[in-house]
């Protein structure tokens, strides 16, 4: 069992007027990858040092495997980390990298070149064993200090941001290297990122955090078909989700969410069923690939000009001003308008999401 378990975790710098963290607690269950995700300052990378003992919580426990080890040192906690900034050291070779921490257990060499090897061997990285880390491009370096935590086989993996520094296409491969090796070894993981496509990649469950707060914990199709508030529907999604603010009516048994130039039935809507004299601001989500330029019988139609597109190869996002406010559409390359011209777009009821106007929670 490597189960990682946080309760009641509290942080709070000297000096500072609030926590970074006031009162967190998740579980991430035995052999699960879960991604903790959020804006910059929202508290994940503190989280992660915690959970390695780098930094200690003001308040609370943190358990691995069910063992307490809040105040237990790095080293004894059977972790390993990979950093955003590789940490190699740079007078030793390939080979010795990811011998060093097997050496300080002082493993029999033999078992420490298999381990090496075998990891090497995975991560192509067996032409570069005898390099130095200043003769490698940034993607095998940072392969080299995945494979130093590979061959530790500790009971937790965590990976503070250790794509950021590498540009789109080695991101590209690292994410699919790291699903392979999570998928192999099923080790329990921890992986921080600001970036929604590594964290609907990589993740069991998805750890949503806002100053500190979780806001939503789910699978990566929950965290974008379900979003619990406004603020993880609009976190994830590129482009991020249209949000309309709309008055809810009651009229004639029927619910709608009525604004500037649209008003959507939300009887249709699979899941919400608000009182029948309910009357109050709500405001509706609906994602850009959601929006057509083809409409069917039941879908609302929105009119608007096109402001800007952006050509990205097969498809094209149009931003159009509206009467409803601005909006973002998906679409085909070869249908899209010009910028300037007027068009109708379509939303199909059932696909939208709505949240209440005060609190944001997802109705």
């Amino acid at each position: 069992m490597s189960e990682v378990e946080l309760q009641g975790i509290k942080k709070q710098y000297e000096g500072a007027e609030r926590p970074v963290i006031p009162d967190l607690a998740l579980t991430v269950p035995s052999g699960q990858m879960a991604v903790l995700v959020g804006p910059s300052g929202c508290g994940k990378s503190t989280t992660l040092r915690m959970v390695a003992g780098l930094e200690e919580p003001t308040a609370g426990t943190i358990k691995i495997g069910g063992r307490d080890v809040t105040h237990v040192a790095p080293a004894e906690r059977d972790i390993a980390m990979v950093f955003q900034s590789y940490a190699l050291y740079p007078h030793m070779t390939v080979f010795e990298n990811m011998a060093f921490g097997l050496r300080i257990k002082h493993l029999p060499e033999a078992e420490i070149q298999t381990r090496v090897f075998a990891a090497a061997e995975s991560l192509g990285l067996r032409p570069y064993l005898e390099r130095r880390p200043k003769a490698l491009s940034g993607g095998q370096r940072q392969r080299v200090a995945i494979g130093r935590a590979v061959v530790r086989a500790p009971k937790v993996f965590l990976f503070d941001e250790p794509l950021s520094n590498l540009d789109a296409k080695l991101r590209s491969d690292m994410r699919r290297e790291i699903a392979r090796i999570h998928q192999a070894s099923k080790t329990t993981s921890m992986y921080v990122t600001h970036d929604q496509i590594e964290a609907m990649t990589l993740a069991d469950m998805i750890v949503v955090l806002k100053d500190g707060v979780i806001q939503q914990i789910g699978t990566p199709v929950d965290i974008y078909e379900r979003p619990a508030n406004r603020f993880v529907a609009g976190f994830f999604g590129t482009p991020s989700m249209n949000f309309l603010t709309a008055d809810l009516k009651a009229t004639a048994g029927r619910e709608l969410a009525r604004g500037p130039g649209f008003e959507i039935p939300l009887a249709a809507r699979t899941g919400l069923r608000p009182a029948k004299d309910a009357v109050g601001k709500v405001v509706v989500g609906v994602r850009p690939e959601r929006l057509s330029l083809v409409g069917n019988t039941d879908d609302v139609a929105l009119s608007g000009e096109v402001a800007m597109r952006e050509v990205l190869g097969a498809e094209v996002v149009l931003h159009l001003d509206s009467a409803a406010g601005p909006l973002t559409v998906r679409t085909d390359a070869g249908s899209a308008p010009r910028p300037g011209d007027t068009v109708q777009v379509w939303l199909d009821p059932k696909a939208i999401h709505v949240f209440d106007g005060a609190t944001e929670l997802r109705l």
